[in-house]
């Protein structure tokens, strides 16, 4: 039979699956074999593997000491589907554990980076107080390839945990297993995780603040069966070094493009037109960027997530979008021109009202809110549309000069009742009680 030839395959390569083997000498001898053969051989092979395979990797379970070990890691979480504001939030959680009393603790962050890594695990060890012996990661291969060379990164690395005093760690290629008390903490948490949202009902959060709140609440939950062998952990961790480690990276001699943009990891940021020309620095932060020019902070941007992505503040740009309206029809950035979806209202109303003006008298809005403010000039917009008034830049500047005369979206008017109808609604229920 072909035993003999499927010994030899598996010498070769012992983790050859049945199925593969099955098809392969089916297509060699085509018709001879039938689909319940599959578990005869399937049978064959794992009573071969397990009294006459190879070796399997043997997992040892170790002894753990307080304040000795903490593991860190990743963890995507974009598959539990949280928004914020009804759009899907696709970030990870740095996951630090101590492997003692699996006390954990995490930060939120959108990409596997050295800023990422640096922030949350200085973030950890200022929330604990105290520090570890040593610190055990998997290779970070994501964070490697994505931000900088290998030595860059191990450099970064090695500066980071000599601040702290704390011994590196790494698993081996392929050994994920080794950090396994953070493997097994990421489980637990992304179920608690899932627990929770279905007993809150729904996944939708107002803001990544109300979101963090939410984990931090589970977070707590999970660390409250862990006091006594975190105190033990307490005791003995080493002090805090006086300061944190800069956990920014900074890039420097950055040109202002004439687009009034600057590109920074595959994103484009705007800047204020008046930089047009110049070389800035950017410090780049997990969450924002900071952008210095001739040593002094002039601007600090959200940081984007992702790449190929777009983050244009109109404020920057206005004082010259007013001068060529014209421009903005076709303006590659265009859709981040809408602040709020009541501007987005306001360009479709003036594009229904007035089709030839309605570039030049949406640019004049945007003009007005970045002079008197996008709250104010959001407000007018919104009483205009509601009362069913033209919308025009110079109704809007009316409005605001009248300040008092926009009710603010919060504002709500309930009509008082006299006491009258109080008295007739009580005679009324006493006549047929």
């Amino acid at each position: 039979g072909e035993w003999p030839e499927i010994l030899e395959m598996l010498e070769i390569n012992p983790g050859l699956e049945g199925k593969t083997i099955f098809e392969y000498f089916r297509q060699i001898n085509p018709g001879r074999y039938q689909d319940n053969q599959l578990r005869t051989l399937q049978r064959k092979l794992k009573y071969w593997r397990a009294t006459e395979g190879p070796a399997k990797e043997v997992y040892f379970p170790q002894i753990h000491y307080p304040g000795d070990l903490c593991a860190s890691d990743f963890s995507h979480m974009s598959s539990l589907g949280i928004t914020i504001q009804r759009e899907l939030f696709k970030h990870l959680i740095y996951h630090f554990v101590l492997t003692y009393s699996n006390w954990e603790t995490f930060t939120i962050c959108h990409s596997e980076s050295f800023e990422s890594l640096s922030a949350g695990l200085q973030n950890a060890l200022w929330e604990l107080g105290g520090v570890p012996t040593r610190h055990r990661s998997d290779r970070m291969s994501a964070a490697v390839n994505k931000d900088c060379n290998p030595e860059t990164f191990t450099r970064n690395y090695g500066s980071l945990l000599r601040h702290y005093g704390i011994t590196p760690e790494r698993t081996n290629v392929r050994a994920a297993h080794e950090n396994g008390d953070v493997e097994t903490s990421h489980r637990h948490f992304k179920r608690a995780v899932s627990q929770a949202l279905m007993l809150r009902g729904n996944k939708n959060f107002n803001s990544i603040d109300e979101y963090e709140k939410f984990l931090r609440r589970i977070a707590g939950q999970l660390n409250a069966g862990r006091s006594q062998r975190f105190e033990e952990e307490l005791n003995v961790l080493k002090r805090l070094p006086a300061r944190r480690f800069s956990d920014y990276k900074d890039i420097n001699n950055i040109k202002v493009g004439k687009s009034s943009t600057i590109h920074l990891q595959h994103n484009t940021y705007s800047v204020h037109s008046r930089l047009i020309g110049e070389r800035v620095k950017a410090r780049i932060y997990v969450d924002y960027i900071e952008i210095w020019y001739a040593q002094k902070l002039v601007e600090r941007i959200k940081r984007l997530s992702g790449e190929s992505k777009h983050r244009i503040n109109y404020r920057h740009i206005i004082d010259w979008l007013v001068r060529k309206p014209g421009a903005f029809e076709n303006y590659r950035y265009k859709e981040d021109l809408f602040p709020s979806s009541w501007f987005r209202m306001a360009y479709d109303w003036l594009r229904s009202h007035m089709t030839l003006q309605a570039n030049r008298q949406y640019v004049r809005i945007l003009y007005c809110a970045a002079k008197e403010g996008q709250t104010v000039t959001e407000n007018a917009i919104r009483h205009l549309l509601e009362q069913d008034k033209e919308l025009t830049a110079l109704n809007i500047q009316h409005l605001i000069d009248q300040r008092s005369t926009i009710p603010l979206i919060t504002d709500v008017v309930v009509e008082t009742n006299s006491l009258e109808s109080y008295d007739a609604l009580l005679q009324e229920v006493n006549c047929h009680g």
